[in-house]
């Protein structure tokens, strides 16, 4: 629809590619075309190559293609949800008797999916500390047909070498899967370094409004993009002609909220870092953080999300959670609004028991973009000055 290599500039591309003109009206919002069916110009003769929404929408491939230019990559796949999008992902990638490392800290979602439905499919998965190229080596086997990283983590803020991680996965005839919701492409660009595919919930900082649901898969080979492609034409998992929509819209704005984003978490990261009640801050962007040195040669800043650690333990963390006002408890992240919540009782519940828990005395935080100051002294009285 649009030529994505308008610029080589992201707040342009994040504008204009795949933001082609109404071709009848000239609307310069690409129209939401809420469809399903389209008339064909004879048997086999398809107008704009459009026969049915599952295999394609208008407005779907606009996403598409503005997804595909901001990450750098040559397709890009819209889905249902982020779930939906890595489903995708691993039945592209995988077949039962297969093997994939998966990090030792990552989304409850993405544990769930391998734990509880890929196993019974027949797919087996070991943990790795994916910040230590020479564990994800030694946790890989003969069968490894995938390395899963997330960078930062969720909910750890963990730091991946993508680079260094991809050369270990290639060696050994893998492919390298990297979830970029946290930076957004804005900030990191995987398939850049290495990445085989890029993974994102596009609920979160794409959409960036808190009022969608989506996932994406970009890719950089055209051979993996057109398997993909097949998948998710067979699956069927695919985002509506609104939440695409909904989705572009957030995408033209993504890089001067990430600015606001990160601007705001570097000071809250910063005062938390002093708090008397607060035992350790967990965000890549303090010199302290071990994955500090990577995180600055691969991103060009460090994001708007901050986890800490309470020192009283998990009912003081839950209590500082219970006492916020401008942070909203919720689950979720990536809304122009801030929230709080205790990953161990709420979005990584999942993972109790297992390799990937969570310390009980955690707090995750979604720093938004009001302003500052009134997001440090929500957090001040929510911790008791």
């Amino acid at each position: 629809m649009s030529d994505r290599h308008i610029s080589e500039h992201f707040e342009t591309l994040a504008i204009h590619a795949g933001n082609t003109a109404d071709p009848l009206t000239g609307a310069v919002v690409p129209p939401i075309y809420q469809v399903s069916t389209y008339k064909q110009d004879g048997v086999g003769g398809l107008r704009g190559g459009y026969e049915y929404s599952r295999s394609a929408n208008p407005t779907r491939t606009a996403l598409e293609e503005n997804l595909a230019a901001l990450e750098g990559g040559r397709r890009g796949f819209a889905f249902a949800s982020g779930l939906a999008a890595e489903d995708t992902r691993l039945r592209t990638l995988l077949s039962p008797g297969d093997h994939v490392v998966i990090p030792n800290d990552a989304y409850g979602g993405t544990f769930r999916l391998f734990a509880k439905v890929a196993s019974r499919w027949g797919v087996e998965w070991s943990v790795a500390d994916t910040s230590d190229p020479a564990a994800v080596r030694a946790a890989m086997t003969p069968r490894t047909k995938a390395v899963w990283v997330e960078t930062p983590s969720n909910p750890l803020l963990g730091i991946t070498d993508i680079a260094a991680v991809a050369q270990v996965a290639h060696s050994a005839g893998a492919k390298l899967v990297v979830d970029n919701t946290f930076a957004t492409p804005y900030l990191q660009q995987p398939l850049s370094l290495g990445a085989d595919v890029v993974v994102h919930s596009l609920t979160k900082y794409m959409g960036g409004h808190s009022d969608v649901v989506g996932g994406a898969l970009i890719v950089a080979d055209e051979g993996l993009g057109e398997e993909i492609g097949f998948h998710q034409n067979s699956m069927g998992a695919v985002a509506g002609p609104f939440d695409s929509w909904l989705v572009l819209r957030g995408t033209k704005t993504l890089a001067v909220r990430m600015d606001r984003h990160s601007e705001n978490a570097t000071k809250i990261a910063d005062m938390l870092s002093r708090h008397p009640r607060v035992s350790s801050v967990l965000y890549p962007g303090l010199p302290e953080h071990p994955g500090h040195e990577v995180a600055a040669k691969q991103m060009r800043a460090f994001g708007g999300m901050i986890s800490f650690r309470v020192k009283d333990g998990e009912e003081a963390a839950v209590a500082v959670c219970d006492r916020a006002r401008i942070f909203t408890l919720g689950e979720s992240l990536g809304g122009v609004e801030s929230l709080i919540e205790h990953p161990g009782r709420m979005t990584h519940a999942s993972a109790a028991g297992s390799p990937l828990e969570v310390p009980s005395d955690l707090v995750r935080l979604s720093v938004g973009i009001e302003n500052a100051d009134d997001l440090l002294e929500d957090l001040q009285q929510a911790l008791g000055k």
